[in-house]
């Protein structure tokens, strides 16, 4: 993935690398019920009662959490291939 990529339903995707992680973000606006989980490389978000996924190609260690509408996903660059 990079910057210019899209996220679930067209969603822009940012990307940012630091020296021992790769942070994606992305707006996925505010929602009461909306939730996310990392289930074996593949991001799960539940919104509105829509289900969107996207697979993180090539990592084994990722977490996620929504704060704000904004979708955050980090991966530890040791083990990604993003």
């Amino acid at each position: 993935m990079n910057s210019e990529q899209q996220l679930f339903d067209e969603t822009p995707l940012r990307r940012f690398e630091y020296d021992d992680s790769l942070v994606l973000a992305a707006d996925v606006g505010v929602a009461d019920d909306a939730s996310v989980d990392v289930v074996d490389g593949t991001v799960i978000v539940v919104r509105d009662g829509e289900q969107y996924e996207q697979e993180l190609p090539n990592t084994t260690d990722a977490r996620a959490f929504i704060n704000n509408g904004v979708l955050t996903i980090e991966v530890s660059d040791e083990e990604s291939d993003i």
